[in-house]
């Protein structure tokens, strides 16, 4: 589910988009239930191609919208949670083997099915229309999203696969998958992340065959909306299907964590939930946000043509999980090639228990920037954008220190101070110099600012 809508800050669209010479190449795969066999990277930037991007087997021509840059397209394909022995593998794993031990079908087999190779490129109605998010719904900006055009992305969240799989005839489903946001930067925040979808469908007799005396209760009238339930759905309905989805996500996370874990729910709301919630666990003495949930709104449902049927669906953060397990400090680190950080994963089963023994704590580098910002709309993502894509994983966080306005001319300057660390090298000053350069002048080009360097 779009969970962790955390993205729906409104920036500006960035200047710091795909040049028309790339071109990236992929396969894209996918399965009803999942196989050990992992997708290969093919991800390379070759020739000029008059304006359109070559993704995944697939030509995309670019528009006014088109703001994914070559640094995002370098990651589509590497499918971290398909890797073997990595630690967002081992989470997908663990929540795999729990959901196809405890929730069966009739005749045995594993009730949900899982998709964890669908493909990252996804339309703007896929990502949006079909979850029924107004057009006007500040998610969709072009400021929060990496578009390959006005009417394809890289999907924001796995919800974006709900509708198609819903419409192929599945009842109970999770889809895993690779996340595209422009977002804040920081060891808790990545352009892209890893999500797990879980979609759970109930007919009436399914929903109401264990109450006592349940023959005469129904899923829908004609009613009103109220902040409990949606307007068609009875209110035993959606108190069975709400009881349902946090009986099945307490028991997923006492599974991962341990017995005696605390749970809390938080009253949310999301575009096309209701009533919705957001679990938080309490760790190690300090709550956290793990996953967002909540009873699937009808419209989307009976679009897809399940109009009989009542359900729920859940989102989790893959990344989110494992820092808090594995007690991994810093995002950035999923996306090592280090030996030292990938063999501390491999054990003899998806259960052992491991703790993260950090590589060592290399010194931060700290250089501050400001400029005055242009007179048209200006964004911070722009700029965070910017950063990432010149300093890649040099950088470690990205701070507003200080807005001032000039009391005469108006104009609004933005100082930021970069922490430069490498998580698994010490940087030198020199090569920190040269990069922090790069993105003084690139700023100046690319957003119109002018420095005040």
């Amino acid at each position: 589910m779009a969970m962790l809508w955390k993205f729906m800050r409104v920036a500006k669209y960035s200047k710091t988009a795909l040049s028309p010479k790339v071109k990236v190449r992929g396969i894209p795969t996918h399965s009803r239930h999942s196989s050990s066999k992992s997708v290969p990277s093919d991800i390379a930037a070759s020739a000029p191609c008059s304006n359109t991007v070559e993704l995944l087997g697939k030509s995309y021509p670019q528009d006014d919208y088109s703001n994914v840059t070559e640094k995002i397209l370098s990651k589509v394909g590497k499918n971290l949670h398909n890797r073997k022995h990595h630690p967002l593998w081992l989470i997908k794993e663990q929540v795999k083997e729990h959901f196809y031990k405890h929730y069966l079908s009739r005749r045995g087999t594993p009730l949900f099915s899982v998709y964890d190779r669908l493909s990252p490129v996804v339309t703007v109605q896929q990502n949006f229309d079909s979850l029924l998010i107004p057009q006007n719904h500040a998610s969709r900006r072009k400021e929060d999203n990496y578009y390959l055009n006005r009417d394809h992305m890289l999907r924001a969240h796995t919800s974006a696969h709900q509708w198609d799989l819903i419409h192929s005839g599945l009842d109970a489903f999770l889809a895993v998958g690779d996340v595209y946001r422009r977002d804040t930067i920081d060891n808790t925040h990545y352009p892209v992340f890893h999500q797990m979808e879980g979609v759970r469908l109930f007919s009436c007799h399914e929903l109401f065959s264990s109450i006592k005396d349940g023959e005469g209760l129904q899923l829908f009238e004609q009613g009103h909306r109220t902040a409990h339930k949606q307007e068609c759905h009875t209110m035993e309905a959606v108190r069975l299907v709400e009881f349902n989805l946090k009986q099945v996500l307490t028991k997923l996370m006492t599974h991962i964590f341990g017995d005696g874990l605390q749970v809390r729910w938080v009253d949310c709301y999301f575009p096309f939930t209701h009533p919705s919630f957001e679990m938080e666990i309490n760790f190690q003495g300090e709550w956290m946000e793990v996953l967002g949930c909540g009873v699937m709104e009808q419209q989307l449902v009976n679009s897809a043509g399940a109009q009989d049927k009542i359900g729920w669906a859940f989102g989790l953060g893959l990344e989110r999980l494992a820092m808090i397990l594995y007690n991994i400090p810093d995002i950035r680190l999923f996306w090592s090639e280090d030996e030292r950080f990938l063999k501390q994963f491999i054990g003899p089963h998806i259960w052992q228990k491991i703790k993260f023994q950090p590589l060592s704590r290399y010194p931060p580098l700290i250089n501050d920037i400001s400029f005055w910002l242009p007179s048209e709309t200006y964004s911070q993502n722009d700029f965070y954008d910017l950063v990432r894509t010149i300093g890649g994983d040099l950088i470690e966080k990205v701070v507003l220190l200080d807005e001032f306005a000039h009391p005469k001319t108006k104009k609004v300057s933005h100082c930021y101070r970069i922490i430069y660390r490498h998580p698994e090298r010490t940087l030198t000053q020199d090569e920190v110099h040269r990069v922090h350069q790069a993105i003084e002048e690139s700023a100046v080009r690319e957003l119109g600012v002018e420095g005040r360097f």
